[in-house]
């Protein structure tokens, strides 16, 4: 995929002309042209120079975009303000030359202004003075002559060649009236119309000057990231501490980062410690503490302390820089509902043109003069608006994933930002996505005999050599002992593992695995007790006889339940697509609120899942974080990818969730949803304003009601088109995130009045010494459960903890008795 930067571009038509001719040369295979970003990315095998070639020969400018996103920005941000501020001289320079002509034309006419004296007596001197005025005017905005005329020269006009034609019509036949005038002497001067020529231009270099302070607007959350990038850094070399450009930084660099300063590229602490604030990247403000040995990521900011860093990835291969390459890649990308108005604008300018002299030549055959037909003919070519049309998606777009960027969300491409709007289904896989993919061992079960410490150091022997979270989470529970060298280990993906131990090959997995491969029998009560407390039971086994079971559960993420309420509320069904048993998935669903479970599926059936879903349910999403959904998400309508996850499932993935909430897979869709709504508003409005006004610049009303459309008025209902459009855009920047919802309030009738209880004041955490296990904590539950008044209780055994909620007042040492009275000792 090749970038260039694109110049010269005025409107839609500009934009389609372009995309024409790189899409003949020999070995593209797809151009897609942003007007808003002045951009182009190209598919295919061309070399830059033969497309480059392409474009100049179309009319316009190109140049290969800068590699690193964030210097490419600097550059880009540079030419933005220099464009702005050359409209604002060009509009305050004519401005000042128009009050003059208007002055010479109207003043006195419509004011009762006095003419200077030496006009007064020689009134021929004002008449000569107007086209010297006007054409000043034309000069500082020759930039609308020489792109309209390239453009008709290369039989693609474009809004500047409306404009110009326009604005050149109203002159010469100015300059014919005065040629009567001076030399006739048998017109009166009343139809000179040398100030609606210059006012065109300059009502349009008005709409122009807002249309570019708008466009920077809709850009600038996207800016607001690139400026979190430091511009120096300092680095160790030849044992000298020197100051460079950051994009000069290589790996291996040993870089200085001290107490205010942002950190310049992804590595490692080799020396010292600090405290960073990671909110550009994960969008939570908490800072975090970097020992020596801990990675850091470019971009984020060094509280306190001071750091050595060894540089691993500089420049556009950091994290942060590849986060701004998607952001850009989707804003410069072009989204499928443009297609219409794309097809629009190929032909608009030209169908323009010809109504606008099919409209003279009417207006003249019907008996008006001269004047009348021109003028109707100058106010359709002026009134048109190719510019909104081509301004209607990309502005959205560009806005819609700035400010995605900046909430965390990256949408991949432009299609993806559009695609998530549409979203009728969304399945979630289960660890790491819903739950917090940190699963812990709750329960061990011996069944052979041994004791529980024996079990574990055998189990944790097992599972040494897989990678697989639950087996991780075994051997943390066996972290610092000592257990039994394993030989021989097997991967059965998707199913278990084996391992030879002490001489005896020892099975490991799910219900189906060990079944297949031992032949005593696995006790299928306590699997189903287990499963319906949420827990993922691993079966340990010998060829012959069960020796045991190790429980572990993983939690749900705090925001997972709101999520799941707030996708019911907007119509989205939801379901759960997990490689875990059916009763520990059906238990972790029906806590999420999730009514649809595919449990059991193999990493290859996911994909077939979400195929058989967008047959029954339409436009489906798939998020996770797993190798194993890779396939999956890529099958799905979009892929949502935990920004936790794995490469492969962001790589595989549409939209990426940086700060890996669920949360944010809603707040994905609604801002795909509002970005849809926004283009459809501005293609609507392009679309009507042009089928309305057209004909009412052509005075297809006047025979009805005698409305006949100024050239003035339609240049400036010309220029508004295209700010609004822009506007409407901005208004995605006050989109708001939807929080997640962990306690919400009850509510109680009181005197026929909702009354908020106060939650706070019903709830006591006791200190619980004793508690070993799932077990422990359900006698707690059972005991304290007993006791009148009591709604809720929650046992914590890794944290010793019992929280009590109540719906009445109860006295701390009946808690407290019933606890003690388990068995259970409380501090």
């Amino acid at each position: 995929m090749q970038k260039f930067n694109v110049t010269g571009m005025s409107c839609a038509a500009c934009s389609a002309r372009v995309e024409k001719s790189v899409s003949k040369v020999n070995g593209v295979i797809k151009c897609s042209v942003n007007l808003l970003a002045g951009s182009m990315i190209v598919e295919g095998s061309a070399t830059d120079t033969e497309i480059i070639e392409a474009v100049v020969k179309a009319g316009y400018g190109a140049s290969v975009q800068n590699e690193n996103p964030i210097v490419k920005n600097n550059e880009g941000e540079s030419k933005e303000k220099s464009e702005t501020s050359l409209l604002a001289r060009r509009l305050l320079s004519s401005v000042v030359i128009l009050l003059a002509l208007m002055y010479l034309t109207m003043g006195h006419l419509m004011l009762g202004l006095p003419l200077p004296a030496m006009f007064e007596a020689k009134k021929s001197l004002a008449f000569i003075l107007q086209p010297i005025l006007a054409a000043a005017i034309m000069f500082i905005n020759r930039k609308f002559f020489i792109s309209g005329i390239k453009g008709m020269i290369n039989l693609a006009p474009n809004m500047d060649s409306l404009v110009a034609l326009g604005s050149g019509t109203s002159y010469i036949y100015s300059l014919y009236i005065l040629y009567r005038i001076l030399m006739l002497e048998n017109d009166s001067g009343d139809h000179l119309y040398f100030e609606g020529a210059a006012m065109v231009l300059v009502l349009i270099t008005v709409g122009k000057f807002l249309e570019s302070i708008s466009k920077g607007k809709t850009t600038s959350a996207v800016k607001s990231l690139m400026k979190l990038m430091p511009d120096y850094a300092f680095v160790l070399r030849d044992g000298n501490e020197i100051k460079v450009m950051a994009d000069e930084l290589i790996a291996g660099d040993v870089v200085v980062v001290r107490a205010g300063q942002q950190i310049p590229a992804d590595g490692t602490v080799i020396e010292g410690n600090c405290s960073v604030d990671e909110s550009s990247l994960t969008g939570e403000s908490l800072p975090v503490e970097k020992p020596s040995g801990t990675q850091v990521s470019a971009s984020t900011l060094c509280l306190n302390g001071y750091v050595k860093i060894r540089a691993e990835k500089t420049g556009k291969e950091t994290g942060f820089a590849k986060i701004i390459n998607l952001v850009m890649n989707a804003s410069s990308g072009k989204a499928p509902v443009q297609r219409i108005a794309d097809k629009v604008s190929g032909f608009f300018v030209p169908v323009v043109i010809g109504i606008s002299v099919v409209t003279f030549i009417v207006w003249f055959l019907a008996g008006k003069d001269l004047f009348f037909s021109l003028n109707r003919a100058v106010s359709v070519l002026v009134i048109s608006c190719p510019c909104a049309l081509g301004l209607a998606t990309p502005v959205a777009i560009m806005a819609g994933c700035g400010v995605g960027a900046r909430k965390g969300i990256l949408f991949k491409t432009s299609a993806a930002l559009e695609n998530a709007g549409r979203i009728k289904a969304i399945a979630f896989d289960k660890t790491g996505t819903l739950t917090k993919g940190i699963p812990e061992v709750a329960d061990i079960l011996p069944l052979d005999g041994s004791a529980a410490e024996e079990f574990l150091l055998l189990a944790a022997a097992v599972e040494k050599g897989s990678s697989h979270p639950l087996a991780q989470a075994v051997l943390k529970k066996a972290e610092g002992r000592i257990f039994p060298d394993a030989v021989g280990f097997e991967n059965v993906t998707g199913s278990g593992v084996s391992a030879i131990v002490k001489g005896k090959r020892i099975f490991a997995g799910n219900e189906s695995f060990i079944s297949s491969v031992c032949k005593g029998n696995i006790p299928e009560e306590k699997m189903a007790e287990l499963g319906k407390e949420g827990k993922t039971p691993l079966v340990f086994a010998s060829e012959d006889k069960i020796i045991g079971i190790i429980a572990v559960a993983d939690s749900l993420k705090e925001d997972a339940v709101s999520a799941v309420k707030e996708l019911d509320a907007m119509g989205i069904r939801t379901a759960m697509i997990t490689g875990d048993n059916e009763l520990t998935a059906s238990a972790i669903a029906s806590i999420a609120g999730i009514k649809t479970v595919f449990a059991g599926v193999k990493p290859d059936q996911k994909s077939e899942i979400v195929s058989r879903m967008k047959k029954d349910w339409g436009n489906v999403a798939m998020t996770g974080d797993g190798v194993n959904d890779a396939v999956a998400l890529t099958s799905a309508d979009t892929g949502i990818a935990i920004g936790a996850g794995t490469d492969v499932a962001i790589d595989s993935a549409d939209v990426v969730l940086v700060n890996s909430r669920v949360m944010d897979a809603v707040n994905a869709i609604r801002l795909s949803q509002s970005t849809l709504r926004i283009i459809h508003q501005n293609l609507f409005w392009a679309f009507i304003y042009n089928l309305m006004l057209i004909p009412l610049a052509a005075g297809l009303w006047y025979p009805l009601f005698g409305w006949a459309l100024n050239p003035m008025l339609a240049s400036a209902c010309m220029s508004f088109s295209s700010f609004c459009v822009v506007t409407n855009a901005l208004r995605l920047n006050l989109f708001k995130m939807k929080k997640s919802v962990r306690i919400k309030a009850e509510k109680s009738e009181k005197n026929g009045n909702p009354v908020k209880e106060e939650k706070e004041n019903m709830e006591k955490t006791f200190n619980v010494e004793g508690m070993m296990c799932s077990r422990c904590e359900a006698h707690v539950r059972e005991a304290v459960g007993k006791i009148a008044g009591v709604a809720e209780v929650v046992a914590d055994h890794n944290a010793s903890k019992v929280t009590v909620k109540l719906s009445a007042d109860v006295d701390d040492s009946a808690i407290k008795a019933a606890i003690e009275g388990a068995g259970y000792k409380v501090n």
